[in-house]
């Protein structure tokens, strides 16, 4: 112990008078230069090498924790409520992440053009930054504006989005590149769900959507479901309970049309049999890529 004790002084003793040299061109080492100091000295008068205690350990983390995600009062609103629809837009544009009703799940909603308003989505969830999210539109001229969907009849459009479906197209260069970076397509929706279509009309922006939930967790049919992250949240939007069927946490079906004539089934959700329906009879075929070979 005596060896590594006096090993430890030689060794702080060095940095010292590193940092004494370096002090001489920069004026900001004062700092290190103490704590080097004194952390010698109390090796040299006691003879040991102090640690940080676990439990000073668990307290530093538990401090950056909540540095990251700060936890407020949570405001629940009923969307039958007066003002509901402008107290979303209001929410929305502070750059705040709320929780809405969907035709499928419950979601959590951000501006899409709000980097740090992605970035708090993607913290609350925590979800991998790498793993993309939808956004919601109010029309398909919205949906045409943020994704290359010219190559889509409008009546298909018009027909797959009475269903619970997102679609998934190449995006534009319109489209807030902090949002999904890297990422050459884009998945949107547009929500066949009165709230939330009245949200986006009056929002009239991209609004970033994910499920109300964990990362891995089961998605959320009421409120209740995801109670621990309502101090993270701007805002709660009570829409009761949008299902008593566990079917359909699945959220919605995710389909690839992003190909001219071609689809692929990204995520078999809702309603996944009445979408493949709806692209085939508009003459749209499964990706080619995605039938088996047959071997003779």
């Amino acid at each position: 112990m005596h060896s590594i004790v006096r090993s430890s002084r030689v060794i702080i003793e060095r940095m010292c008078a590193k940092v004494s040299l370096t002090k001489r061109k920069y004026d900001n080492t004062d700092g290190i230069a103490s704590e080097l100091f004194n952390l010698s000295r109390v090796i040299i008068e006691s003879g040991t090498i102090p640690t940080r205690s676990r439990h000073a350990k668990t307290k530093a983390k538990e401090k950056l924790y909540s540095a990251k995600r700060v936890k407020q009062e949570p405001e629940l609103i009923s969307i039958a409520g007066k003002n509901a629809i402008k107290k979303a837009v209001d929410k929305l544009q502070a750059g705040k992440v709320i929780a809405i009703p969907t035709d499928t799940v419950y979601g959590f909603a951000c501006s899409a053009n709000n980097p740090e308003a992605i970035r708090q989505l993607y913290e609350i969830k925590g979800r991998d930054e790498l793993k993309p999210v939808a956004i919601c539109v109010a029309t398909v001229k919205q949906l045409q504006h943020c994704g290359e969907a010219e190559h889509l009849e409008e009546q298909l459009l018009e027909d797959l989005l009475q269903e619970a479906v997102t679609i998934v197209v190449k995006r534009k260069t319109t489209l807030n590149p902090m949002l999904n970076p890297e990422e050459p397509n884009i998945g949107i929706r547009i929500i066949n769900y009165g709230f939330v279509q009245d949200v986006c009309k009056e929002f009239q922006q991209p609004i970033a959507l994910t499920s109300a939930n964990k990362s891995a967790c089961k998605s959320s049919l009421n409120i209740r479901e995801f109670e621990d992250l309502w101090p993270y949240l701007g805002a709660v939007f009570n829409g009761g309970q949008l299902s008593l069927s566990d079917e359909q946490r699945v959220g919605s079906t995710v389909i690839d049309l992003s190909v001219s004539k071609f689809y692929k089934i990204i995520r078999a959700g809702v309603s996944v049999e009445r979408i493949i329906k709806i692209v085939e009879k508009h003459n749209i075929r499964l990706d080619p890529k995605l039938v088996p070979l047959l071997v003779l």
